[in-house]
């Protein structure tokens, strides 16, 4: 391998393509691992693909990345996770790690924070860190005395347990009745001390924002924000179509509050949601690793993967402020949801094109790196079946 400090990108699909691009267009060598079939190893940028391990196998998954440092003599490259299972290996383990790899991805003690939702919450509520109200019935009989205004959503603490099972992110309640089912489903899948319940906030996907910063010693040191207009499904999506960047200076208040406060450290997702009722934007979760659409931050001008593999390689940033009237679109999954928005009435082709107009980002699609657009494309029927 190369002599130059390179980067190993865990999973290859379309956000690890972002990175994957964006480092390897500087010059810097990328290898690309996943367990599973991906568009990124059809990247020409590209060089070496490995299939490794889930890892949900957190033993040989270890061993994998171990071996794989010395095998293919890469001791010292930046590794960047990009999944909460891979998040949660990489900061349980750092330091075994860390003796095979640069890892930016914060310690466990930092990590579970944000890892558990239930700790995400309760260290907002201690804050006074807007949030949606929570509560955490660890029993039936506790969830019985709760004094519920509906609708609510349930949903897990930790995803990692759940949405692998049930492909579901969370549950709107209307009802006592529908409550007291859905808890005794949920109950079947993950302990019920995971189970969170939680004020419902009208507006769908139009009152979906996220901060998205490069962050260290409790400074924001490049950043960008987006509304994320269409995910898929539209009510509780399983990730975002549609993303324009917007400016919000109180995102960016709370974000860096709440990371001040659990000492993070890197790239991240802070996701919130607008309260129609009262204004307030108010933190849903954050995502420590790479996310969806932050290719949107690329285009724009502020490369976070970049930045983040300059850090730890010793290196100064240079970040400047974003672009603006940029937008992002991932085309396999934002086109079925706009048909489907159509065909309930909730969106026309105008409104459509109007979204459309402008300066965009494409997920997959790029010409000068073609072949993961295509393949994306022929693996669709694959892809809807994991879905």
């Amino acid at each position: 391998m190369s002599t130059k400090i390179g980067a190993v990108v865990t999973g290859g699909d379309f956000q690890g393509l972002g990175a994957l691009r964006t480092l390897a267009r500087k010059g810097i060598p990328v290898v690309l691992l996943d367990s599973d079939h991906c568009i990124g190893r059809y990247s020409k940028y590209t060089k070496k693909f490995f299939k490794s391990p889930k890892p949900t196998q957190e033993e040989a998954y270890l061993d994998f990345l171990v071996g794989l440092a010395k095998s293919e003599k890469i001791k010292g490259w930046v590794i960047f996770p990009n999944s909460d299972e891979a998040v949660y290996v990489l900061s349980k383990h750092k330091e075994l790690l860390e003796e095979s790899y640069r890892v930016p991805t914060p310690h466990w003690d930092v990590i579970k924070n944000i890892y558990i939702k239930e700790n995400t919450y309760r260290i907002a509520e201690k804050n006074n860190i807007p949030t949606p109200k929570t509560y955490y019935p660890k029993s039936l009989e506790q969830l019985n005395e709760l004094d519920l205004e509906f609708p609510v959503i349930i949903k897990p603490s930790i995803r990692d347990h759940f949405y692998s099972k049930v492909k579901i992110k969370a549950f709107l309640i209307r009802n006592k009745e529908e409550l007291l089912k859905t808890y005794r489903r949920v109950s079947l899948v993950i302990d019920p001390s995971e189970i969170l319940v939680q004020d419902f906030i009208p507006g769908g996907a139009n009152q979906l924002y996220s901060f998205c910063p490069f962050f260290k010693e409790g400074r924001i040191l490049a950043s960008i924000m987006a509304i994320r207009k269409r995910q898929h499904p539209m009510d509780f999506g399983q990730a975002t179509t549609f993303a324009e960047i917007v400016e919000i200076p109180i995102m960016r208040e709370i974000a860096e509050k709440f990371l001040s406060l659990i000492g993070y450290y890197g790239i991240g997702e802070v996701e919130f949601m607008k309260d129609p009722r009262d204004g307030q934007f108010k933190l849903l979760e954050v995502n420590p690793r790479i996310w969806g659409w932050h290719t949107l931050a690329i285009a724009a001008g502020v490369d976070l993967p970049y930045f983040l593999y300059q850090d730890a390689i010793g290196e100064n940033i240079r970040a400047s402020l974003p672009q603006k009237n940029m937008k992002w679109v991932r085309l396999i999954t934002d086109v079925p949801t706009v048909s489907i928005e159509m065909a309930k009435g909730n969106m026309n082709i105008a409104d459509y094109l109007r979204s459309m107009r402008g300066e965009k980002e494409f997920a997959v699609f790029s010409l000068d790196d073609p072949l993961p657009f295509i393949a994306e494309l022929l693996m669709i029927p694959y892809l809807w079946f994991k879905r």
